[in-house]
């Protein structure tokens, strides 16, 4: 009798624990059933469709990179319809993605991480032409779960959590992004580079790519014309890709990974689909982007 005790008691924790499952599940399904119900009684509207708005790229790397961060976001918000859309090189390019889907409305979030003519002209211009209802959120930065993101890569990469103070006075970062001619695109990357600062505590100088300055080589050079010989290049790139690679590889000491499925990066995609969300229509989109 006291040998078979155990067998009895497993059978029946088995049996409980089988019961909670099905209970939890019938919970979460009847909750998701009653998020659709007012309080009135009547059906609540179906939730805007996000969708992530890619730039685009040759590097085939890019585009599975998105492809993988856009899983994060729905396993984030199961139920909430997810598309992905690019503004060139790529499929599906957005028009098409805005002409497949199912509903009439959208929000846009643009997987970008400062402003610049993409996402003034570019994004609005083909959310126009389109028949959906669709409101285009503002750039991923500054934010500060970049900051979170750029950090956790920069430690990936082999930079020092704790350091003392002749290593922090050798120390230094350079925020390598992509460029633009748009002023406040460079005011976004300084701002982010500002805010990263304050969490490394050391210097980090905003460099770019292309069509910007300065370069990184040139800000790499001003660094060590100061001391800063231990330098870091932090990638502020969304997906790896040709700028990417090349900033890397002019780094004289580590460099980090894109951003890329950072978790960081899935939250804060959706936190900017909720802050539109939150927006009254008659709001203009750059007043929801802080």
């Amino acid at each position: 009798m006291t040998a078979s005790n155990p067998l009895h008691d497993e059978s029946t924790t088995a049996h409980l624990d089988s019961t909670a499952h099905l209970m939890n599940r019938i919970s979460s399904q009847l909750a998701s059933q009653l998020s659709l119900v007012a309080l009135d009684g009547r059906r609540r509207p179906e939730a805007p469709a996000l969708v992530v708005v890619a730039h685009g790229s040759r590097d085939p790397r890019a585009l599975s990179t998105v492809r993988a961060l856009l899983d994060k976001v729905r396993a984030l918000r199961p139920g909430l319809p997810v598309h992905l859309g690019h503004i060139e090189l790529n499929e599906p390019l957005l028009p098409d993605t805005l002409a497949a889907l199912d509903g009439d409305q959208a929000i846009l979030v643009p997987l970008l991480l400062s402003r610049g003519y993409h996402i003034k002209r570019d994004i609005p211009d083909m959310a126009a032409e389109s028949r959906v209802r669709a409101r285009v959120a503002g750039a991923l930065g500054p934010h500060p779960l970049l900051v979170e993101a750029l950090y956790s890569r920069l430690v990936e990469a082999g930079w020092r959590t704790r350091m003392d103070e002749p290593t922090r006075r050798e120390s230094a970062v350079v925020l390598a992004a992509a460029g633009s001619r748009d002023p406040e695109s460079k005011l976004d990357t300084a701002h982010t580079a500002h805010l990263l600062a304050n969490r490394l505590g050391v210097p980090v100088i905003p460099a770019y790519a292309t069509t910007a300055a300065p370069t990184v080589e040139d800000a790499l050079k001003s660094l060590s014309a100061r001391g800063r010989t231990r330098v870091a290049v932090a990638s502020y790139f969304t997906a790896p890709g040709r700028f990417a690679t090349e900033c890397a590889e002019a780094a004289p000491w580590i460099a980090s990974a894109p951003l890329g499925t950072h978790p960081a990066m899935a939250r804060l995609l959706l936190h900017r689909y909720d802050q539109m969300l939150a927006t009254p229509v008659t709001t203009a989109p750059e007043l929801a982007s802080a």
